[in-house]
């Protein structure tokens, strides 16, 4: 915006900004807003994401205007004076019929991060779902803050829908019918439509607790969703027991005095089979309702799990699409806020002061699983540590000597721990990025492998060389600091 008010700002003119508008058929989405800017003011703009496949603006515009403007600049004002002067001619007919004054200066119309949020992914995911055929879309539905991001864009996506038909777009209303191959369908809310396309299943287990569960089944009533809830111990005990019929031994969680590998294995399984059902219940719940076609179904892992590699391969983040994959989770937390005051679902606002946890693990008296503890690292610094290495290009000690000025607050050696801890989970999950769902591209550190990662996917996660220069500068700033010590003490 500021690019196209300049250049003629500085020189005078008219310029026309033309965006494309939709999805590229793959992970990007063109956000429109056209413009027309004369002499450093906007006169008319177009929406930023939208539904409508083509928008049209007008403005008019009075050249003498731009003729003035060009000549109050001095050195312009010169050259003309020497250049040869171009003959007006006047007729009596008008090429465009418009008889209408100048238009005036508009104030542009910018999104707030929360809003791109909002409006993005959910235009993204209505072109898709158009253009692919699908009767609509699934969502796992844990009541967690992934989870009910992607539920509120769905939600989103109705009512931007909703709108373009309340305000005569025949073609949108044409797609919808489509979509729930109903030629007579006429939405009068975004929570009529999203109960014919939106479709949600709470999957929960004995380690899942009920404010999640509460929490999932609010949304969906607040959003319209066709929502189910469902406990899947049955298919989760029947798996350990099969493996225990075929090995002999049955697996244990930490909590019950089982090892590292029998507790992420039991974690494992829930995440997988949460997986399959998705599937099946996205094959026939249009047949269980008596309609058509299939559902397409949603994935939910935010950019900064993904970085990190904490999910589990062929669970729920393996999906059809992921409007969140390219989001970091504090843009999410804030876009829920945003969200749980204007889109309509104030149940949000409790999803946001939750503690984020998988619910994969037994919860007892003095254990409650933990994302961030899981992960050994906050969110927040997962975001650090994403830009770091892809936008400013870090490696290992690269990284670690700019962090050790970001954290001054934190001893050397534990800054340094922390970037070995990032590496070294980074490294050793990377092959997860060569399923990882399609996602809409929104941050510039998506670890996709398949587009905008293009790096190996086998590390060598012991990092030898790297992390033996770490350990060196760590020696030698501490050595440094003590010896400057010693002096002021002198």
């Amino acid at each position: 915006l500021n690019l196209i008010k300049s250049a003629t700002a500085k020189g005078g003119g008219c310029y026309l900004y033309a965006n494309q508008q939709g999805c590229d058929g793959d992970r990007l989405y063109y956000d429109g807003c056209a413009m027309i800017t004369v002499n450093g003011t906007t006169r008319a703009q177009g929406e930023q994401f939208s539904v409508y496949d083509v928008q049209v603006i007008t403005a008019v515009v009075d050249l003498s205007d731009i003729r003035s403007f060009r000549a109050s600049t001095p050195s312009r004002a010169r050259q003309a004076a020497d250049a040869k002067t171009v003959r007006t001619v006047p007729v009596d007919f008008e090429l465009t019929g418009c008889s209408e004054a100048p238009s005036d200066p508009i104030k542009e119309k910018i999104l707030l991060p929360e809003q791109e949020i909002a409006y993005g992914p959910a235009c993204w995911m209505w072109d898709y779902l158009r253009r692919a055929g699908g009767g609509g879309f699934f969502l796992p539905l844990s009541g967690g803050a992934d989870s009910s991001s992607t539920a509120a864009l769905v939600g989103s996506m109705c009512q931007q829908v909703v709108k373009a038909i309340k305000d005569g777009d025949e073609k949108t209303l044409i797609d919808v019918r489509r979509v729930v191959q109903d030629e007579k369908f006429l939405p009068k809310s975004s929570q009529e439509l999203a109960n014919r396309i939106f479709h949600t299943t709470y999957m929960g287990t004995k380690n899942s607790s009920k404010e999640t569960r509460d929490r999932a089944k609010k949304l969906a009533e607040e959003i319209g969703a066709y929502h189910l809830d469902v406990s899947i111990d049955t298919i989760v005990a029947a798996m350990v027991d099969l493996f225990e019929t075929i090995t002999g031994k049955r697996p244990a969680f930490k909590v019950h005095g089982g090892s590292n590998a029998e507790n992420l294995a039991l974690q494992n399984i829930q995440a997988r089979l949460r997986m399959v059902l998705s599937y099946l219940l996205a094959q026939l719940l249009p047949w269980v309702r008596g309609q058509k076609g299939f559902l397409l179904v949603l994935g939910s892992a935010n950019v900064d799990e993904a970085l990190r590699g904490y999910m589990t391969k062929y669970d729920c983040s393996s999906a059809d699409l992921n409007p969140i994959g390219g989001i970091c989770k504090g843009d999410l937390k804030r876009f829920l806020l945003w969200a749980s005051k204007n889109l309509g679902y104030p149940s949000l606002a409790s999803v946001v002061t939750a503690t984020p946890t998988a619910e994969l693990e037994p919860i007892t008296e003095g254990y409650v699983q933990s994302d961030e503890v899981d992960m050994g690292m906050s969110y927040e610094e997962l975001g650090i540590y994403g830009k770091l290495r892809k936008v400013a290009r870090c490696g290992p000690l690269f990284m670690f000597e700019k962090l050790r000025h970001i954290w001054s607050h934190l001893p050397l050696q534990t800054v340094a721990d922390k970037v070995k801890r990032f590496f070294f989970y980074y490294s050793i999950n990377r092959h997860k990025m060569t399923v990882i769902t399609p996602a809409y591209h929104a941050e510039n550190y998506s670890p996709d492998d398949n587009r905008y990662d293009l790096r190996q996917f086998l590390y060598n996660a012991r990092w030898t060389r790297q992390f033996a220069a770490i350990g060196k500068r760590v020696a030698d700033l501490t050595s440094m600091e003590e010896k400057k010590n010693k002096k002021s003490n002198l």
